[in-house]
């Protein structure tokens, strides 16, 4: 699954691309969206919460994209081949006139009213690459069942959103810890 700085390196990648322009195709290829076109609406940002990638367009609306464990997006050039993978696994097709941005194997994708962010990002704690970074309420939340794997807390998302089992591995390994070690027994959090 990728992690955070991924999912921040793909929003960044999709922001520079459509960002700022109308879009003139829009293909939703999941049944609950195949009648969605957010032809003609501009691109607002594309930015991450998390593992999360939240498309706003014009109209307040946002496309709530996920990858889990072997989604991506690709941006091509109007004349580059597509090469992200085979066609049937394309799940959304957003272009402008620039750049054409192709969601490959996507396992979460839906339309809300960015307004209504909150109901699928909401819950999660400080975005460890965000604007809400917060380290002492990270902390809190880390250490609020001390009893709890310091591996498990660091992966739920609840507690500091961002961290997948690659950065896990790592800190354990920098703290010299066991991840099954209780997260109330590490003894240095400030060196976190």
């Amino acid at each position: 699954m990728p992690e955070g700085d991924t999912v921040w390196q793909t929003a960044q990648r999709l922001h520079q691309a459509l960002a700022g322009s109308p879009l003139i195709r829009s293909d939703l290829r999941v049944p609950r969206l195949a009648t969605a076109d957010l032809t003609g609406r501009q691109v607002l940002e594309v930015v991450p919460r998390g593992k999360h990638l939240l498309t706003r367009v014009e109209g307040g609306l946002t496309l709530h994209s996920h990858l889990r464990m072997d989604g991506s997006w690709q941006v091509y050039g109007p004349d580059e081949r597509w090469r992200g993978g085979p066609h049937h696994q394309i799940r959304a097709i957003l272009a402008n006139a620039a750049h054409t941005a192709v969601g490959y194997r996507l396992p979460v994708l839906e339309l809300l009213r960015t307004g209504d962010e909150d109901r699928v990002v909401g819950h999660l704690g400080p975005d460890l690459l965000g604007p809400d970074w917060d380290p002492d309420e990270a902390l809190r939340r880390l250490l609020a069942d001390p009893s709890r794997p310091l591996g498990e807390a660091l992966l739920d998302q609840r507690n500091v959103a961002g961290i997948g089992n690659v950065y896990k591995s790592e800190l354990c390994f920098l703290l010299r810890v066991s991840p099954w070690l209780p997260i109330g027994e590490v003894t240095s959090p400030s060196a976190w």
